[in-house]
């Protein structure tokens, strides 16, 4: 009995036990479900509170792409691309084929047509294959929710950024249609960086991979370009090719898999090799240098990042034709030979620059000769000496000077220094007109201590000379300090070719900005506005003229002639180191300058057995150049509207006779010039002071140099200008006389 109840007992303790076992149970179990659910509940509010800190898409402002600036020539043929990080080509809708967009879909977003900007079922999907595989072989962003994160929100790797994403894409959705969000997906997103620029959006991508524009793209290219986007570097066809091809075919498999293309497409094309053809099409540039020089006045005006990804179009001045004929002229000229040649040419009505020229090879280095080439310009700058006399109303065939060699000066303000002219012997007794057509050095050392050397130079940045000039009197022989460019004296020699106006030299004639903003005219910044300042009358530039047509019919510049009316100037430097000629027709002003670009070379021997100087190869190009871009036009220069009036100068100089500035033993200075027309006049009591002309005041002293400099620290020979030749009868020496004129 005893037995029987133990045993009853035993049982009811088990019975209860195992219901205490199940009550605990029970117990954690309904534990644990709290739990759960209020770590569900917790994670739901932390996704709610995230989602709710996300602003929202209405309030954001999308970041742009940026598009590329392109510059054109003046008749609209295209010269290039800025270069920039991001490569960018705006496309429309109408340019996608649908290959492409199949394509797309079917890798990144297969239902992208069938959820609202968050695929929950693709989230799933892509959790199960990542865990199953256990790494990330797949993700859960659709292509709105990627769009959003190009546009509107950061790429760090972090659950919050996820959760506003997909509220934001929703949210887009809302807003536009799916066509709208996968165009602007295509347009916006990274394919790769090729060459340190990364193709931003499908159509720069087509360009640059396959050099092909977006609608011409086979099945196999869209499939290669639809697979980048998830991870570009890995997946490049440039540097790891056999990733590419394997992704490539991943998404010709899809397309086929989803019915996009038939079985047999898809095997034809995965049978294609990734016919990759790098494209140079942003990178192709013409006319490099004045490309160069476009670029950074852009640069200067809008700063380098607004002009890279601003989208401008870029009109220019620059003539293709003109630029051809330039660099044909040089080489016709100079082939062989060794020196170097620029070439600028400017419209005298409006100061474009319609060419911009020279011999060098852009691929050995980027300078650029013609405008950023300093070199001595030599006699050509005798013109602003003597455009200085015509503004102050000098008579330059009533004016005399004795022409002596040596012609020593010795001034109270520059000092002690000496000039000859070439060979050694003074040529007597000659005009201001006589001097300029043989291009005398004494006659024009003398003139320019006459009127004063700051008049020189200030006529000089009066016509657009903006290099170092100190006011030294040999600079009117061409010493200067740190010389000056070819477009520099193209703009000072268009200031008498547009009858008294000083231009500024423009290259750009019209932007378009994106949104059909359009900058032309006076709509223009300022620095790339046509702008005329009047500062000579148009007598004293008909006069200039005259002088300087004169000097092409039977001065010095003889072989510039091209058969129509031309005038202009040679110049040549010590040693024959520059040369050049600038001259002008009444509708086109061009400077040639011949040289060695990176040192002073003496071009001996090099013209048929002579000298290079202004009168040879420069000369010679100028014309040849001229007479192949002048067209039919061959009429003559403009008459004046306004009278020159002048009357003789006495300067101190002039009213020596030669006295004052001596001469060397056996010169034969004071023979009078037989093609002078009039002898010296008689030194009047009172010297004439000549009229004054608009803008300017009489003058005739010397003043102190100017820029800071004093006349203590002035050295003559550093700047002095080589000899000038005389002309031949017929105004140019022959070939191997060695006295070709300069």
């Amino acid at each position: 009995m005893g037995s029987a109840m133990s045993q009853v007992t035993r049982n009811k303790r088990r019975r209860r036990g195992r219901g205490h076992a199940r009550n605990k149970a029970f117990l954690a179990f309904m534990v644990l479900g709290i739990v759960a659910v209020l770590g569900v509940l917790g994670g739901v509010g932390y996704v709610v509170s995230i989602a709710a800190s996300a602003p929202p898409l209405t309030s954001l402002k999308p970041k742009e792409p940026g598009n590329n600036t392109r510059v054109y020539a003046a008749d609209g043929q295209s010269l290039g691309w800025i270069q920039a990080d991001d490569l960018h080509l705006p496309m429309t809708s109408k340019e996608i084929p649908q290959v492409v967009k199949d394509a797309t879909i079917a890798i990144e977003d297969e239902r992208f047509y069938k959820h609202q900007g968050v695929d929950y079922e693709g989230v799933v999907r892509a959790a199960v294959k990542n865990v199953a595989s256990r790494k990330t072989v797949q993700g859960g962003s659709t292509i709105t929710m990627q769009l959003v994160r190009s546009l509107y929100i950061s790429s760090e790797r972090t659950y919050s950024r996820k959760i506003r994403e997909a509220k934001l894409a929703e949210e887009l959705e809302d807003a536009h249609s799916k066509e709208w969000i996968l165009d602007k997906y295509l347009d916006s997103i990274p394919y790769g960086t090729v060459g340190g620029q990364s193709a931003i959006g499908i159509k720069a991508a087509a360009r640059i991979y396959f050099s092909k524009r977006l609608e011409d793209l086979d099945l196999h290219e869209a499939a290669l370009l639809a697979g980048l986007p998830q991870a570009p570097s890995d997946y490049s066809p440039v540097r790891s090719k056999g990733a590419a091809l394997k992704r490539r075919n991943e998404v010709l498999r899809k397309m086929q898999e989803l019915g996009m293309v038939t079985p047999a497409a898809a095997a034809r094309a995965i049978k294609r090799p990734l016919d990759i053809h790098l494209s140079s099409y942003f990178s192709r540039r013409r006319e490099k240098y004045f490309f160069d020089y476009v670029k950074d006045q852009l640069f200067k005006e809008y700063g380098a990042r607004t002009v890279r990804v601003g989208g401008m179009k870029v009109y220019t001045t620059i003539d293709l034709r003109k630029q051809q004929e330039a660099r044909a002229a040089i080489e016709r000229h100079l082939a062989g030979i060794g020196p170097s040649s620029a070439i600028v040419t400017i419209n005298p009505k409006n100061g474009y620059i319609e060419a911009m020229a020279s011999s060098g090879d852009y691929g050995q280095s980027k300078f650029n000769l013609a405008a950023q080439g300093h070199r001595r310009p030599g006699s050509t700058f005798k013109v602003m000496a003597l455009m200085t006399a015509l503004r102050k109303g000098v008579d330059p065939d009533k004016t005399h000077y004795v022409s002596k060699s040596p012609t020593y000066v010795n001034d109270p303000v520059y000092g002690k220094f000496d000039i000859r002219t070439y060979g050694g012997r003074g040529a007597g007794d000659l005009t201001l007109r006589r001097a300029t057509l043989q291009s005398d050095n004494s006659v024009y050392i003398q003139l320019a201590m006459d009127l004063g050397p700051n008049e020189v130079k200030k006529t000089a940045r009066m016509m657009g000379i903006t290099s170092t000039l100190h006011g030294y009197p040999a600079e009117t022989l061409g010493g200067l300090e740190n010389g000056v460019s070819p477009l520099e004296m193209a703009t000072a020699y268009a200031s008498i070719a547009s009858r008294g106006y000083r231009l500024r030299p423009t290259a750009i004639k019209r932007i378009v900005f994106p949104g059909g903003r359009v900058e032309t005219g006076k709509r223009l910044p300022p620095r790339f506005r046509v702008k005329r300042t009047k500062i000579f009358s148009d007598g004293v530039t008909a006069k200039a003229t005259e002088i300087l047509e004169q000097n092409i019919q039977a001065g010095t510049g003889t072989r510039a002639a091209i058969g129509c009316p031309g005038a202009g100037k040679t110049g040549t430097t010590d040693n024959n180191t520059d040369a050049w000629f600038v001259g002008f027709t009444p509708r086109l002003t061009t400077a040639v300058w011949v040289g060695y670009p990176d040192r002073d070379v003496q071009m001996n021997g090099l013209f048929f057995g002579a000298n290079v100087d202004g009168g040879t190869f420069p000369a010679q190009i100028w014309g040849d150049y001229m007479s192949h871009i002048k067209g039919k036009f061959c009429g003559g220069f403009a008459k004046p509207t306004t009278p020159f009036q002048a009357s003789p100068f006495y300067g101190k100089y002039s009213r020596s006779s030669g006295d004052l500035v001596g001469g060397s033993e056996g010169d034969d200075s004071t023979t009078t010039d037989p093609n002078a027309t009039t002898t010296a006049p008689a030194t009047p009591a009172t010297p004439v002071t000549p009229a004054p002309q608009p803008d300017d005041t009489a003058g005739g002293t010397a003043p102190a140099p100017a820029d800071g400099n004093d006349a203590k620290g002035f050295d003559p020979g550093k700047y002095e200008s080589p000899p000038q030749p005389a002309p031949g009868k017929t105004g140019g020496a022959s070939p191997g006389t060695g006295n070709a004129p300069g």
